[in-house]
Parts: structure tokens; sequence; C-alpha cells
């Protein structure tokens, strides 16, 4: 069983603890994480999701994501998930979400890093990934509009090209 917090609007921790799956009321919010992980290339490592998920099976999808679990805050959460999903310990102290999006009943903090991988020594998790492959912005765009990648807005996937390297608005 896995369990997540919940947070009030403004983001702060109500006392209240869910098990997954469980609907949230009206000004409930639970946290999710992703994470976009660049080459020098420009190139984003995404991954296909496998087959017997639940949500979206065999579809590829950004880096990772997932959600925070109970005493989790959103460095923890995402360091936990790149360590599940991918095998890579990295030191999140230092690195603040690059973006945070507002949705029905949570917010989903966005992290980017930069970072040359060999894809071939990452160690997917069997429950989660089933591959994993650097992609350009063009080739995940194409791969949205012929059904193989999770139907995000294309102006969405964009951003995060366009964002990678950036913070703030100017």
């Amino acid at each position: 069983m896995e369990y997540f917090d919940v947070y009030d609007d403004e983001r702060k921790l109500v006392g209240k603890t869910l098990e997954k799956g469980t609907k949230l009321e009206q000004g409930e919010n639970r946290m999710v994480v992703h994470l976009c992980i660049f080459n020098s290339k420009g190139e984003m490592l995404i991954q296909q999701r496998q087959s017997f998920k639940k949500g979206w099976p065999n579809m590829w999808d950004i880096t990772l994501g997932g959600n925070s679990q109970a005493g989790e805050t959103s460095k923890q959460s995402v360091h936990r998930e790149l360590l599940e999903e991918l095998g890579i310990d990295y030191d999140f102290t230092n690195t603040r979400p690059h973006l945070t999006i507002n949705f029905d009943n949570g917010f989903d903090d966005i992290y980017f890093l930069e970072m040359d991988l060999d894809v071939d020594k990452l160690k997917l998790q069997y429950e989660e990934v089933q591959a994993a492959k650097w992609a350009s912005k063009d080739e995940i765009l194409e791969m949205r509009k012929s059904g193989k990648f999770i139907p995000y807005f294309e102006s969405f996937l964009s951003a995060l090209f366009e964002l990678k390297t950036k913070r703030g608005i100017y």
C-alpha cells in the first residue's frame, strides 16, 4: 500500500494521509513530481511504460514521474522515483523544480537535469519501465501525433524543451 500526504490550496500539509487511489475532496491536494533529463545534444530521455500498467500501457512518456509518498518532500520524491525507475542516485539538495503546474486536486513539480547518460547502463524498474531512449522534440511530437506518446498538450511538450536551460519568464 502506498500513502500520500494531503495539502491545502496554499500547499500546506493538512495533517491527513490517504491511500493511493483515494478520491480527494474539494480543497484537498496531492503532490506529483516529474523529471526531464536532457543530454548535451538537447534530446530528452524518454521511457516506455510497461504493457501491464493501468494508465497509458506501452506508451512513451517524459523521463519519469510519480506521486509523492507520505512524509516525502518534493526533492525526496523525485530522488526516489529516479532511483527506482532508472537506477540513478542524484543529489537534489541544491535543485528546485523548474516549473510547478497546478491541476485539479494537486500540483506537479517538474525538475530538469542535463546529463549525458548511456541508456544501455540504466537499471530500468521492471514494474514501471520497459524501455528508455533519447528523443528530440520533433521525434516526441511525432510520437504523440501517431499515438505512441502520452497525449500531453503539444504546447506543454514544446515548453519543456524551451525551458530546459532557463529559469523565470525573461
